[in-house]
């Protein structure tokens, strides 16, 4: 019997295979950490030979621990998006380092498009902006540096990490989904649109290295790599599948996901919200050949942050420690972290901003630079709440999730700020929990996504009670903390 739906969860710091039921419960799970490679200031690589590999060995713990190949019904994949993988297509192995989504070695050249006028083309086509963030400008950047990719000819294939897992998964289909696709910057994502010419032409990217789009449910190939054929059955980018495992279904439901970096997306149905306020349309998922769009503001640095304060800063020895920490003083004092280690996302798309710590006297301490970097999290999601608001896309409540809302202090304090009610489910996992919803609807255990929403746990909620003066005073403090990293 079929009774499991196994997701492979491909993240930026570890690659996760979970086992689900069809009620929702999360049966086992194995995870393997990844190593990142940073090569020069703002480059961020990954070894796609090593994610294939780690995601390998997690998938088979899971197969064991169901029983057998036999006892999965489907697999689901949700994977770090934006990252880009290069692969010979006749040996299947890789050609060069995988440019992760947090690198900015593009910056310059993005600068120079924008320059010349041709981010509206790309807005208008992709529903994004000039920015190293997203996969074109890597693309172009390695085709132009990295000899081996243009000596590979016509055997060069490019892809999204979803793209490479289910290449090497049954051995030579390549496709990658609506919504990975979407974060490429190459594909226009009107209703029935595909890999746009216009925009190949301007990044120098081959169209014909790139994968056949496809939904994000239904049934795409087998896995003969565990004993036995397994089919996958669903596909998406990890803040899509978030969206879908918080049953963000329906247009203006929103969720957060706070994990290496933070994204929001606030869903708008079948119509592409045009953001006149520095956000990002994508595609939220595609099934039946139907898109649903989302509007989404993106932060690249919030997990991240926490990991940074504890590997190089020493200040704390694990992220649980934070919460008490917040809690041992009655405000930071004036100190105010902006977290551009990575540049500063949306609603800004500073990539040259740097992270900065104000507001420091001698009275602060470790507690109160910790309580600013998770006040960070609350005062940039307000940022993007205010951007969201103008483009006619206001929140009414929030669904949180990812590694950093286990932390109670945080989740409250983004109630206050937000001046709304903010939720998290019991079941915090819902990139695989989405996932695993989309490989139902895929092999036909779900009717439709709504239908498979009833996988969706309990929930808690946070709700607002900061008086209005405070929350004014320390957003004022946060913009003016803002400014002293940004160029405007």
């Amino acid at each position: 019997m079929r009774e499991y739906l196994l997701v492979l969860d491909e993240g930026t710091t570890s690659t996760r295979a979970m086992l689900f039921t069809a009620d929702g419960r999360c049966v086992a799970s194995e995870a393997s950490a990844l190593t990142q490679h940073y090569p020069r200031p703002g480059w961020v690589e990954h070894d796609a030979a090593e994610i294939w590999r780690r995601s390998l060995n997690v998938t088979a713990a899971m197969v064991a621990q169901a029983g057998g190949a036999d006892r999965i019904a489907a697999i689901g994949i949700a994977n770090q998006r934006e990252t880009v993988v290069f692969w010979d297509k006749a040996t299947g192995e890789t050609l060069a380092p995988a440019i992760v989504w947090q690198d900015r070695r593009t910056a310059a050249e993005c600068r120079q498009l924008r320059e010349h006028a041709h981010e509206p083309l790309v807005q208008a086509r992709s529903g994004l902006i000039l920015d190293p963030y997203f996969s074109a400008s890597k693309i172009g950047w390695a085709l132009r540096h990295w000899p081996q990719l243009a000596e590979a000819g016509d055997r060069l294939a490019i892809g999204t990490v979803e793209s490479w897992l289910v290449w090497k998964l049954t051995g030579g289909l390549h496709i990658t989904d609506a919504s990975n696709a979407s974060r490429t910057a190459l594909m226009n994502t009107a209703p029935g649109g595909g890999w746009d010419d216009d925009l190949a032409a301007l990044f120098d990217v081959p169209l014909s290295a790139l994968p056949e789009i496809t939904d994000c449910a239904g049934r795409f190939g087998t896995t003969s790599a565990f004993g036995g054929a397994i089919p996958i059955t669903g596909l998406a980018g990890d803040q899509q599948a978030a969206t879908i495992g918080q049953s963000c279904l329906k247009p203006g439901e929103t969720k957060a996901t706070f994990g290496t970096g933070a994204f929001i997306l606030s869903v708008t149905g079948t119509r592409a919200c045009t953001s006149g306020h520095r956000l990002l349309s994508t595609i939220a998922w595609q099934v039946g050949g139907m898109r649903t769009y989302a509007l989404e503001g993106s932060v690249f640095v919030a997990g991240s942050l926490i990991q940074w304060l504890r590997d190089s800063l020493g200040l704390i020895r694990d992220a649980a420690e934070t919460d008490a920490l917040a809690r041992s003083v009655p405000d930071s004092a004036g100190v105010y972290l902006v977290p551009a280690l990575s540049g500063l996302g949306a609603p800004w798309w500073e990539p040259d901003a740097r992270a900065a710590i104000s507001g420091l006297s001698f009275a602060s301490n470790k507690a109160h630079v910790v309580r600013a970097a998770l006040e960070a999290m609350a005062h940039q999601a307000h940022d993007l709440k205010t951007a969201f608001a103008a483009d006619g896309q206001d929140w009414h409540r929030l669904r949180i999730d990812g590694g950093m809302v286990a932390n109670d202090w945080m989740a409250q304090d983004l109630a206050d700020m937000l001046a709304l009610e903010v939720e998290r489910p019991h079941f915090a996992e819902t990139t695989a929990l989405g996932a695993a919803m989309l490989a139902g609807v895929g092999i036909g255990l779900f009717g439709s996504l709504e239908e498979a929403s009833a996988m969706r746990g309990a929930t808690t909620a946070f709700r607002p009670s900061l008086d209005a003066s405070t929350r004014a005073a320390r957003l004022a403090g946060w913009a003016d903390a803002v400014r002293r990293v940004t160029s405007g």
